[in-house]
C-alpha cells in the first residue's frame, strides 16, 4: 500500500513486492496469480507494466513453454535507465511544444522552464545512477 500511496499502481506494486519477497525472485504467471490470489489477467497487465519500466524481465522456463518472471540483477538502475530515456524524450516533445508556441510567449515560457527542468532532473539522475554503478564496483 506504501508503493500505491506514493503513485505506484497497486497491482504492479503487488507482483513487484511478491517476486521480491520471494526466495528465487522468479515466478511463473501462474504462480504469481496463485500467490496474490488474483487473475492471469491482472498478472499479465502487471508484467507488462513492469517490464516496460524495466523492473521484471521475461525468460523461458527450462523444459516448459511456460515463461518465469524475475528482477533483473540490478532492477533499481535498470528501472532509474528507462526512467532517463523518458525525461530526455519528455523534454524533445516539450521542445517542440516551445517551438510550436513559440518562445516569447507566456505558454512557451512556461514551456521552455518544464522541458529545462527535465532535463536537469535527466542530467542529475544520470549521474546519481553513474555514482550507484561505482559504488557497487561495476
Amino acid at each position: 500500500m506504501t508503493l500505491h500511496d506514493m503513485g505506484f499502481p497497486r497491482m504492479p506494486a503487488r507482483l513487484l513486492v511478491a517476486l521480491t519477497a520471494s526466495d528465487t525472485g522468479s515466478m511463473s504467471a501462474a504462480e504469481l496469480g496463485d500467490v496474490l490470489q488474483v487473475s492471469p489477467a491482472a498478472v499479465s497487465t502487471s508484467v507488462r507494466y513492469l517490464m516496460q519500466i524495466g523492473l521484471v524481465v521475461r525468460e523461458p522456463s527450462p523444459g516448459s513453454r511456460r515463461d518465469r518472471y524475475r528482477l533483473p540483477d540490478d532492477p533499481w538502475y535498470e528501472a532509474g535507465l528507462m526512467k532517463t530515456k523518458a525525461l530526455v524524450q519528455l523534454a524533445e516533445l516539450i521542445d517542440e511544444g516551445v517551438g510550436a508556441v513559440g518562445p516569447e510567449t507566456p505558454a512557451g515560457q512556461r514551456l521552455a522552464e518544464m522541458r529545462d527542468f527535465y532535463r536537469f532532473v535527466e542530467t542529475d539522475l544520470v549521474d546519481q545512477l553513474r555514482r550507484w554503478r561505482a559504488s557497487r564496483g561495476r
